[in-house]
């Protein structure tokens, strides 16, 4: 059966890699690899095109398709534009309109990789993490929310950080059923020590946990799981945690790899239908130069045959392939270094296709 993909390039770098993804998806028609794709605006172009970040042409394809595969949103000459117009609301009014709470982001290093992180060698070789951040509520999209004149007359933002009882029950969920398929040890980080709502993220946590009891669960305060990702990183299997709390450390979790551009995310629903994508940005100083990695995109398509289509081997080649292309010394310049074969994004693309046919 084939199966129809939303390919949503959005902007600066966006339109590139989804390109050179869908290519190396097409590489693998011959081994029954059956994938139709079909694109649509998002962000800024949503905004060029439709004047909304999400134009409904979009929503009516994405609700079509199986899965959709996300490129970036952003660039510097969208930033004056009122809140809800701008790029990003594109991406968080899918998140939203999808109910895609469970953001899988993996933080693996590739052994050839290792030299590029900021931290010795020896911390993060062999590093293998999985963050789990709930992307659909807290402070991202708690109300009320606004900036207006108190009565001392001084301008005042405010922002409201919002969960309850179902919405941290079922993130839990998953993060324990994921540490089952892993080194069944979770780590659920907060900060309940200071903030009312995750007090009862805490809580109910510990409620979860009866359920999981092969699960060892850990808890820690957001400001040491912060300080502990650089210290000792590959004390943690899997953490748990929300949606602000869970943006931050994800990209500082990025870099102990070497370079955000080789890291990938799933966010799903509790029917397993996902919106895949690297988690770097748009990168507009770049965009359009033929320079940006694509690895990160190319992995994601990974867990997107994995989690939403239920096409592990597919999805075992993928890797396979991007590991083949690391050892064989192929860098994009995010991640070059001495000696290697410097490339662009197309002709990763290529070393990638080049790998699945030799494995084939």
């Amino acid at each position: 059966m084939t199966k129809k993909i939303a390919v949503l390039p959005g902007d600066g770098i966006g339109p590139e890699i989804t390109e050179q993804c869908v290519r190396v998806l097409q590489s693998l028609r011959p081994s029954g690899l059956a994938l139709e794709f079909e694109t649509a605006a998002v962000g800024g172009a949503g905004f060029d095109q439709a004047k909304d970040p999400l134009p409904q042409a979009t929503v009516d394809l994405c609700e079509s398709a199986d899965a959709i595969l996300f490129g970036a949103v952003g660039g510097p000459q969208y930033d004056n534009l009122p809140r809800p117009m701008r790029p990003e609301q594109g991406l968080l009014r899918l998140r939203k309109h999808f109910d895609l709470f469970a953001n899988l982001r993996p933080a693996t290093v590739f052994p050839e990789l290792a030299h590029a992180s900021t931290l010795k060698p020896e911390f993060v070789a062999g590093l293998d993490l999985l963050i789990l951040r709930e992307l659909t509520s807290d402070i991202y999209f708690g109300q009320p929310r606004g900036i207006h004149q108190n009565p001392q007359g001084l301008r005042e933002g405010f922002d409201t950080m919002r969960y309850n009882e179902a919405e941290i029950s079922r993130i839990a969920h998953v993060g324990f059923q994921t540490a089952m398929k892993r080194q069944r040890r979770l780590c659920s980080v907060d900060k309940a020590n200071v903030l009312e709502t995750t007090q009862l993220w805490r809580e109910v946590m510990i409620e979860i946990a009866r359920d999981y009891p092969d699960v060892e669960l850990s808890h820690m305060y957001v400001d040491n799981a912060a300080m502990q990702l650089v210290r000792r990183p590959k004390q943690f299997d899997v953490i748990v945690t929300g949606n602000m709390f869970g943006d931050i450390l994800s990209d500082e979790a990025s870099m102990l790899t070497g370079s955000i551009g080789m890291l990938p995310s799933a966010s799903l629903n509790d029917k397993k239908f996902g919106l895949y994508e690297p988690i770097h940005g748009s990168a507009p100083d770049i965009a359009g130069r033929g320079l940006a990695n694509p690895l990160a995109i190319i992995l994601s398509a990974a867990m997107m045959l994995r989690y939403s289509l239920d096409l592990a081997g597919f999805a075992d080649q993928l890797e396979a392939a991007v590991r083949k292309v690391l050892a064989q010394s192929y860098r994009t310049a995010d991640i070059e270094e001495p000696g290697c074969k410097l490339v662009g994004t197309s002709s990763m693309a290529d070393a990638v296709i080049n790998a699945l046919r030799e494995g084939s």
